[in-house]
């Protein structure tokens, strides 16, 4: 089974996702439901998708579930609740109870527009040991100079799964690698980290990237991290700043048949089942 492990929907309200209208993304303040999705999926033979949280209200991780309940293919959905919160539990197992609980695999922060240490922050932490209780992983979304606290973050839970979104989210643009790929391996040596190929289309200029800038990191990635701890995502409809669902998917694509020539292979499926559980 094929499965875009990380894409997006919304209802679009400025009010809502002020991280869109403050940024000026025109192209993204419109909806995106799982009717635009699903021909792109159909046309590039993907199978299913994990739908990743894209406003910090469980509000919308409801509303998720709703349309994983209603759209058989929206395998899994990565939602949010405030893990420093005393209600985290009691908002953990609310999800479980939706009729779409079962597809609840992960729980997600935007950790990239908070301040330095709030990884390190106890409050946090203490919600993220709620998550293995509920079965759950958490991914990590940060910017690249923030995966120093990343790695430290990782390290103090050994029994908890995670994923690194948009692998790490690189300064790919500047053309800076050499640090980003030192902390790239520390955080591929610790087996329950998995990484995302996903979001570098933009952090590249998203006018004139290349198939070469971008499979400098994903080769970076898969050196860290190894064939059956890569997970394919799209990141859609945030890739559309820089690039359609096909172009995406093809790069991807390209870059894995490549390693087939030389004898290597990249298992996503299992990727996808030994973190999410799904697959």
């Amino acid at each position: 089974m094929r499965i875009d492990a990380h894409q997006h929907f919304w209802s679009y309200d400025a009010s809502r996702y002020g991280w869109i209208a403050e940024n000026g993304f025109d192209v993204l303040k419109r909806d995106f439901l799982p009717s635009d999705l699903k021909p792109l999926l159909d046309r590039h033979g993907i199978d299913g998708t994990v739908a990743v949280q894209a406003r910090q209200d469980v509000r919308e991780t409801e509303w998720l579930l709703d349309l994983a309940r209603d759209n058989e293919w929206i395998r899994g959905v990565v939602g949010w609740v405030d893990l420093r919160s005393d209600s985290a539990d009691v908002d953990l197992e609310k999800l479980r109870a939706h009729e779409a609980g079962d597809r609840l695999v992960g729980i997600r922060h935007v950790v990239q527009d908070e301040p330095a240490g709030f990884l390190d922050a106890d409050a946090f932490r203490a919600g993220v040991e709620k998550l293995a209780r509920h079965d759950l992983t958490y991914d990590v979304l940060i910017y690249e100079r923030q995966m120093e606290e990343a790695i430290r973050f990782c390290a103090a839970f050994p029994d908890q799964r995670f994923v690194l979104d948009h692998v790490g989210k690189p300064r790919i643009a500047d053309g800076a690698i050499d640090e980003w790929a030192r902390h790239m391996r520390a955080l591929g040596a610790m087996e329950h980290v998995t990484c995302k190929i996903s979001g570098m289309v933009t952090e590249a200029d998203h006018a004139s990237w290349t198939y070469d800038q971008l499979t400098a990191y994903i080769d970076v990635a898969y050196e860290a991290f190894g064939p059956e701890r890569l997970l394919f995502g799209s990141d859609w409809p945030v890739c559309t700043l820089a690039a359609e669902y096909g172009r995406v998917h093809e790069v991807f694509e390209h870059w894995a048949r490549s390693l087939s020539l030389v004898g290597a292979n990249v298992d996503t499926a299992k990727g996808v089942r030994t973190t999410y559980g799904i697959g």
